[in-house]
């Protein structure tokens, strides 16, 4: 594995290094950068000193080779993620240093840590050590607290959105899992009637049925299937203006100023257990990805019908082309065993 300090300069190699490949254009572009993805979890997201366009790189055979220009490389900047933190970067990553960390090159790493340079109080050790994530196991001593425990799950969240990897205190890698990424939430332009949304489920799974959401507060599509689990999907009226509402959708104008309706689109495998933990067996692998492909294509449906935002279970927006590629999953199939 690449080292550390070929990633990030020397000052930054204690920091969490996030390692993010570049998007392609079309797949999530804009919605794939990190501002916009530090948006959707931090308020107050700002450059502190941006990026700026190439800054001089020392040539590779020293000052001595007279008349040599040296190679442009972009500055790092600094962004600040909330009150007390802040990502440096980016440090573009050689394709030699993204092909030893196992990500797709052109890759960027960016160095998390505290805006004031201090050290994050950490608290006890984490009573589990098997979470989804991998985050106990690698603070197994010390498990962050507060809002580092938050830029952390940030980190993560990114990380398993675009393929890449966090580097915990500059050393302990945490590679999640993208395909493990499966809920989804829609935020329609307009109301979804219990019945259309059923027409829309029933398109992927025959066998869908309508009923009460429990306390009443909407109504509920159930499929369920034999080998796969259950796919649910909720149809929950909005209370307020902006009750629950994910920040992503804080810049965005609705028809009647917020969105009346929300659609929760939820996968409950047979083991529900195997949700938490890292390794999940091959059997529940197998049934995600065929679960996480209908609920992208039931999702698109209901989307192409309604407009609106679609939303991941990060709270990261899903653009159309995302959603293609989660219903091209290669075990996914085109409809559910019913």
């Amino acid at each position: 594995m690449a080292r550390v300090p070929a990633l990030v300069p020397a000052e930054h190699t204690s920091d969490h290094v996030l390692v993010v490949p570049r998007p392609a254009d079309d797949v999530g572009g804009p919605s794939r950068d990190l501002p916009t993805l530090a948006a959707a979890w931090f308020d107050d997201v700002d450059w502190l000193s941006a990026p700026s366009g190439a800054a001089p790189a020392r040539p590779a055979g020293g000052a001595r080779f007279h008349g040599v220009r040296a190679a442009a490389r972009p500055a790092a900047g600094v962004l600040r993620l909330g009150e007390e933190h802040r990502a440096t970067g980016p440090f573009p990553l050689e394709a030699g240093a993204a092909a030893d960390l196992g990500v797709a090159h052109p890759a960027d790493a960016w160095a998390l840590g505290r805006a004031d340079g201090a050290l994050d109080a950490r608290g006890g050790r984490p009573s589990v050590h098997d979470d989804r994530d991998g985050i106990a196991r690698a603070f197994a001593t010390a498990l962050p607290v507060g809002e580092e425990l938050r830029l952390v799950g940030w980190a993560v969240a990114v990380a398993r959105r675009t393929a890449g990897l966090l580097l915990a205190d500059g050393r302990q890698v945490l590679r999640p899992d993208p395909g493990a990424s499966v809920d989804l939430s829609v935020w329609p332009a307009r109301p979804v009637p219990a019945g259309e949304l059923l027409e829309v489920v029933r398109a992927v799974v025959a066998t869908a049925t309508l009923e009460a959401v429990p306390g009443g507060l909407g109504h509920r599509v159930l499929a369920r299937t034999p080998y796969d689990g259950d796919l649910v999907a909720d149809l929950l009226a909005i209370q307020g203006a902006a009750a629950g509402l994910p920040r992503v959708l804080a810049t965005r104008s609705w028809p009647d100023g917020a969105p009346a309706t929300v659609v929760r689109w939820a996968w409950r495998p047979q083991d529900p257990y195997e949700l938490q933990v890292s390794d999940p067996s091959g059997l529940h692998v197998i049934a995600r990805d065929r679960a996480r492909a209908l609920l992208a294509r039931a999702a698109g449906l209901l989307h192409g019908r309604a407009g609106g935002v679609v939303v991941d279970d990060a709270g990261f927006e899903v653009v159309a082309r995302e959603l293609d590629l989660r219903r091209a999953s290669p075990t996914s199939g085109s409809r559910a065993w019913v």
